[in-house]
């Protein structure tokens, strides 16, 4: 197997359409048309440096998974669209893009993030739990609570930066 790089992108990249169609796709069969009363409004400047990114995880030149930050304040990045594609998942690829996303917040001067998922993606709660995300919600109640009012389906979780930039684990290349 060969190695995975990571490559920094604009949101607007031709070559993202299909993996953002993935991503689509999975929350409409996931949620359908919860998530549409509360659609957000999604700016692709937003995700531009200094204050944003959009990276990619590549392998043999195909996109495996992929991640954004943007900024939800001067002190904190919101992560968004953490995502692996259907057939690669359970390797481990959305933990490298999560670690790579807080490397490179903490790199533009992030203390802290920020990050949401909905209340059917048991997988990325645990995700996020076991890499020292706190929750801003009740663990033990059922996520299918969070769909109700005056609830919005958005499961919160925040982490603190470390405040020291480690290397990353997958080459970058531009």
């Amino acid at each position: 197997m060969s190695q995975a790089q990571f490559r920094q992108l604009s949101p607007e990249a031709p070559e993202l359409a299909p993996i953002i169609e993935g991503l689509f796709g999975e929350y409409s069969a996931r949620y359908g048309d919860f998530f549409a009363r509360d659609a957000e409004v999604e700016l692709t400047e937003w995700y531009l440096p200094p204050r944003g990114t959009f990276v990619v995880l590549e392998r043999d030149g195909e996109i495996i998974a992929m991640g954004a930050y943007k900024a939800l304040d001067a002190e904190t990045a919101e992560l968004k669209r953490i995502w692996t594609r259907s057939d690669l998942r359970r390797q481990g690829l959305a933990l490298q893009v999560l670690v790579e996303l807080e490397r490179r917040a903490e790199l533009a001067g992030y203390t802290g993030v920020f990050l949401t998922t909905g209340f059917r993606q048991p997988e990325a709660v645990r995700l996020y739990l076991s890499h020292g995300y706190q929750p801003q919600f009740d663990i033990t109640r059922n996520p299918e609570e969070y769909s109700l009012p005056p609830h919005d389906g958005r499961l919160r979780f925040r982490k603190l930066l470390n405040q020291h930039v480690t290397a990353g684990a997958a080459h970058e290349t531009q």
